[in-house]
């Protein structure tokens, strides 16, 4: 089965799917590739002057800024890493293709509670571009699995570790 992809340089491409593509936004597409600039150009010698210093202290067996610095240097190169793989392996959804007949990847739904009447709107997304964003749910959360596949006027029940709570989706848009 073959899709056809966007990149984010704009160009379009046919490839086969492979099943650890990632889906994301063009959004978080893009979101991504900032990070990853960031990593790479700021935060990696940031910790490398701060190694650098540490070292300047003298004996590095017993300094915990040098242990610190070295903790976030495997965090910052551990972070690159997977930044470049979700990259590498992302499928991107062009704004088109968001259905708008039922909730999916990508979709803005505006749900309702149902209990406490309140109103919110949420975007889906994959896990991978879901990292605290606030406005942005994740397709593996309780409530991104429950609605996924819904339509507008749908009451979905999802079960939270705090029990179960009812929601309408009430609109899907681009």
């Amino acid at each position: 089965m073959e899709d056809q992809i966007f990149e984010a340089n704009g160009s379009e491409e046919y490839r086969e799917e492979k099943e650890d593509d990632v889906v994301l936004t063009q959004h978080g597409y893009k979101k991504l590739q900032e990070e990853l600039e960031h990593v790479k150009n700021v935060k990696r010698w940031e910790v490398a002057k701060r190694l650098e210093q540490a070292r300047a202290f003298g004996d590095i067996t017993e300094n915990s800024e040098y242990e610190d610095a070295k903790q976030e240097q495997a965090f910052v190169q551990g972070r690159i890493l997977e930044i470049e793989r979700i990259l590498d392996n992302a499928r991107v959804i062009r704004e088109d293709e968001i259905n708008l007949n039922q909730v999916t990847i990508g979709s803005l739904v505006h749900i309702e509670d149902m209990e406490r009447r309140e109103r919110f709107s949420l975007r889906v997304v994959s896990a991978a571009e879901a990292r605290g964003d606030q406005k942005c749910i994740s397709d593996q959360s309780p409530v991104g699995k429950a609605i996924i596949g819904h339509k507008a006027g749908d009451t979905v029940k999802v079960q939270v570790p705090s029990g179960m709570i009812k929601y309408r989706v009430l609109e899907i848009e681009r």
